[in-house]
């Protein structure tokens, strides 16, 4: 077993990504010694102790916490090696109303997690992203993309410390708290249509298991200083509300506040420095120094073209409709039935 996964503290441990880091964690890595659970949610966490009692799973703690409070995390650090950062303010709408609410969490949470990380020599640390800080035009994108900036530039700081920071960057979590699959879901049984924002939307699209598999890789992986982007399919939102309800009247309502109609990872400004991994990329930061590793270490990698992009409508894979139903049935609603 890797060390790097037998003491790990999981911030925002009690979201969707959370509870399936947890699942796939203990399941796969059976010799994990402690596995800290870090939120602010005293509720979730006590529906969560009711899944994983402590005389059954005794190497999962519960730590109330903030990501605000940096002597709080500094406390639930100690003994650490890895820490998985999923805690954030993830709403689009949210952060366009509330916005220095989203730069406490994401932007100062971040730097507060690193300074805690960096004074108890965390060996390991992996944030998670999204596409929407790639040429953010959100809030929520900038405060992201700012967070991204903050953990690649900690490597920097870390003096003669063994201490790692990288970034996973990926798309829309099939099933996640807020997204548009489930949303839809609801709506089509409850209101009897579905309110589409615009009809050439595309995103990206993952599930979260997939994206539990990509951090427990990048834990391992990781040199410090790449923000790993996955190869994901892309789909279409009309075919989204075609596969949930094909008979229901699909209205179009316009996008919402900071919304795009398509969805990047990496933007041509990254090409210069992004590395094809095979069934990742990885942006790396300008200067060559994690080029230089990959290179001293042998591992395989190709320089992607300069001017590349990698965007939701572009993108050469793409989800079906019949590809889509199956998704939401092993993923979301085993029962589900088109309406």
């Amino acid at each position: 077993m890797n060390i790097g996964m037998k003491k790990i503290l999981l911030t925002g441990g009690t979201g969707s990504f959370g509870k399936a880091f947890i699942k796939e964690t203990i399941t796969k890595y059976q010799d994990v010694e402690r596995l800290v659970i870090y939120s602010r949610d005293e509720l979730k966490q006590w529906e969560l102790q009711q899944i994983y009692p402590e005389k059954q799973y005794p190497q999962i703690r519960f730590f109330l916490g903030d990501v605000r409070d940096e002597n709080r995390l500094r406390r639930a650090l100690e003994g650490i090696d890895t820490v998985v950062h999923a805690a954030a303010l993830k709403q689009v709408p949210a952060a366009e109303y509330n916005p220095f609410e989203f730069v406490k969490t994401n932007i100062i949470g971040a730097n507060n997690l690193i300074q805690a990380c960096l004074d108890t020599e965390v060996s390991n640390i992996v944030a998670l992203s999204t596409d929407k800080a790639a040429a953010p035009i959100n809030l929520y994108g900038a405060t992201k993309l700012c967070s991204d900036k903050l953990f690649i530039a900690a490597n920097n700081v870390r003096g003669g410390k063994n201490t790692k920071f990288s970034v996973v960057r990926y798309g829309n979590v099939m099933g996640s708290r807020g997204s548009v699959i489930p949303y839809f879901l609801k709506e089509a049984k409850n209101s009897g249509k579905l309110n589409i924002t615009d009809t050439r939307m595309t995103r990206f699209n993952i599930v979260l298991k997939e994206g539990v598999e990509m951090v427990h890789w990048a834990i391992k992986q990781s040199m410090g200083g790449e923000i790993f982007v996955p190869k994901i399919p892309s789909y279409r939102i009309v075919d989204v509300a075609e596969a949930i309800a094909p008979s229901l009247n699909h209205e179009v309502i316009g996008i919402r506040p900071g919304e795009k109609i398509h969805e990047e990872m990496i933007t041509t400004s990254d090409s210069t420095t992004t590395l094809d991994l095979g069934k990742y990329y990885a942006i790396t930061p300008a200067g060559g120094g994690v080029i230089e590793k990959y290179k001293k270490e042998d591992r395989p990698y190709e320089r992607v073209k300069e001017g590349f992009t990698y965007n939701s409508l572009d993108n050469k894979q793409y989800l079906n409709i019949s590809e889509i139903r199956a998704l939401i049935r092993s993923n979301i609603d085993h029962d589900f039935t088109p309406i």
